[in-house]
This record gives C-alpha cells, structure tokens and sequence, in this order.
C-alpha cells in the first residue's frame, strides 16, 4: 500500500480530531465522507477538502478509490460496518470499542486475518511514544503491589441528562455507558501491561433509565490488585499510579494521553516525555500509517489480540453489575 485512501464514517467531533491529523501526516488522506445527512456530510467535507460526500454506505464501500474505512458511529453500529467493510476489501481504523463482545471481536479479528486486511482499534494509548516508554520503565519498580487509574472527563451530554434527555453516550440503545467510553483506557492500559486479570468487580452510578454515567472497575490480578475509576459526570485529575516494592511511575494526563511519566526509586526519580506536547490524536495517525504503510501486520494484530481481551474484560464486568445491551441476554 502507497498510500492510507480513508472513507470516514460518522460526522462527531472525533471525526474532526482524526482527520486534523490526517491533514499534518503523510501518506494517508481523506477520499470520501459518508453521512446519512447529505447536509452534515457537505459541512465536513468542505472544512477539510474532501471531494466525495456519500449518503449510501453500500456506495461508499463499492468506491474503488477508497482502500479504507474509518468508522465513528455510535458503539452499537461498530461490528456490523466493521464486518461490512472487511467484507468489501477493505481495511478498517475504528474508534472503540470496535465492538460490544468478545467473540465478536474474535470473529472479527479473524475475518481481518483471513483476507490479509488491517483492522485497527484506535484506542490513542496503544500507539503513544510515551506509552512505549512505560512498558520499558515498568520492571525499575519491582513487584507490582498496586496500580490506580483514574480518568474523569465530564461530558457536556451529560447536561443532557440532567434535563431529562438520553443521549446516545448514555443510552445502552447505543451501547454507552463510562465504562465503555471513558474507562476503556484505563482497562486498556492495564492489560496490555499486566494481561487479563484473575476476577473483575464493577460498581457503577447508574440513574434510572441510563447506562453507567461514572464507576470504579476492580482488577484483581495473582499477586496484586488494580483499580479503575472512570467517570463522564464528574471533573477529576487524570492519572495513573503503578506502586512497585522498588519504587512507583506517576503518569500525568490519564491513561488516554500519557503526558508524561515519572520513575521514583530509592536511587531518585527521573521524567520522561517523548511527545513533547503534540496532541495524541495526531501521534495515533501517524503511528497507524507508518505500521499500515510498512505491512506490519503482526504489530497491529497482537494490539488487536489485546483489545479483544480488553473488551472480553469489560463485557464480563458489566454482565456481572447487571449493564446488558440489546440482544446480549439471548446470547447468554
């Protein structure tokens, strides 16, 4: 592949953060917009010199031009456009959760392997500089004993709320909810450090009539214990903490953005930033080109194993605090 051809799906405010990256990343480029809103789709398209402007997925999907597909709706709309432009030959970039079930995303995963197509979770965390540098400093803490992640974000939806409405974010319709959306990075985080863990525990807020708004999900892994707040109804500082016998890392900007970090052992402390600032929206983009432009399919399946497992983590938690979506309960 020359060059990333994207046909985006969704007109929301991530659309615009992607595509801004698309603008100062070469080797990928915006082909075609697709809105059920010929209006919202033309607004879009005209802010960022976009030509193609489609009302018809199916007729988006059938565009040769276009090699793939960047979708942006809402959760409950992720596996079948997923599985929808694997089918047409496609690769796939998708905001998470790329889906609501393990075993969709599974089949998924497989469905990409199969026909030799990227398909790609884009979750910010797994593509930041920083991060990597978090993976290489982990073991100068020794033993991990205790890691807390919190990321709170409150939404402007959420006003919503409070005046009666349901928003989709909130609406399990939709397959909303904190955990997956705010959370999802802080589940993510830890288990590409750490793997699956042992047992989970979510305790939610949930108002009557609405998905989880904010809630602390409790990872119990062999020999430590992990706790992850998330919250869309409240204002928080953003943080991870992992406590080591040795020592601790304190990551400023939450899980989602990785400002930076900070090592403190008993021999001193030392900061580390490769990101220097950049918004990571635009850092995703450009790693997500550079892995799909050099082939490296093993790199983003084993990203995508581990979003798999995120999702299964998550879909077992919130079984167990009582969240289902529709047509979840005849599935099990």
């Amino acid at each position: 592949m020359q060059k990333i051809k994207l046909g985006t799906i969704g007109t929301g405010f991530i659309v615009r953060y992607i595509l801004n990256g698309v603008k100062v990343t070469d080797g990928i480029c915006c082909e075609a917009v697709y809105s059920r809103t010929r209006e919202k789709g033309c607004e879009l398209a005209e802010h960022y010199g976009v030509q193609k402007v489609y009302t018809d997925l199916d007729e988006m999907l059938r565009d040769e031009e276009i090699n793939c597909i960047y979708i942006a709706s809402p959760n409950n709309l992720h596996y079948e456009q997923t599985k929808k432009a694997l089918l047409s030959g496609k690769h796939v970039i998708c905001e998470k959760p790329f889906c609501t079930g393990e075993k969709q995303a599974r089949e998924l995963i497989g469905l990409a392997k199969e026909r030799g197509l990227f398909l790609v979770d884009a979750t910010p965390t797994a593509f930041l500089p920083n991060f990597e540098i978090l993976k290489r400093e982990l073991s100068k803490v020794g033993r991990v004993r205790l890691v807390l992640s919190s990321y709170s974000q409150y939404s402007s939806r959420y006003d919503q709320v409070r005046e009666g409405k349901l928003p989709n974010v909130f609406n399990r319709e939709f397959a909303g909810g904190c955990l997956m959306d705010i959370n999802y990075y802080n589940v993510y985080l830890n288990v590409a450090l750490f793997g699956r863990p042992v047992q989970t525990a979510y305790y939610p807020n949930i108002p009557e009539g609405l998905a989880d708004t904010s809630g602390i999900l409790m990872m119990q892994y062999e020999d430590f214990v992990s706790e992850c707040a998330g919250a869309k109804d409240t204002w928080g500082v953003n943080s991870v903490q992992i406590q080591g016998e040795k020592g601790y890392i304190y990551v400023e900007g939450g899980s989602n953005g990785i400002t930076s970090l900070k090592v403190v052992t008993k021999d001193g402390e030392a900061v580390f930033d490769e990101q220097n600032g950049a918004d990571h929206w635009m850092l995703e983009v450009r790693e997500i080109t550079r892995l799909m432009l050099t082939d490296d399919h093993a790199a983003m399946y084993q990203r995508m194993d581990t979003m798999a497992d995120v999702i299964g983590v998550i879909e077992e938690a919130r079984h167990r605090a009582g969240i289902w979506f529709p047509g979840e309960e005849s599935q099990g």
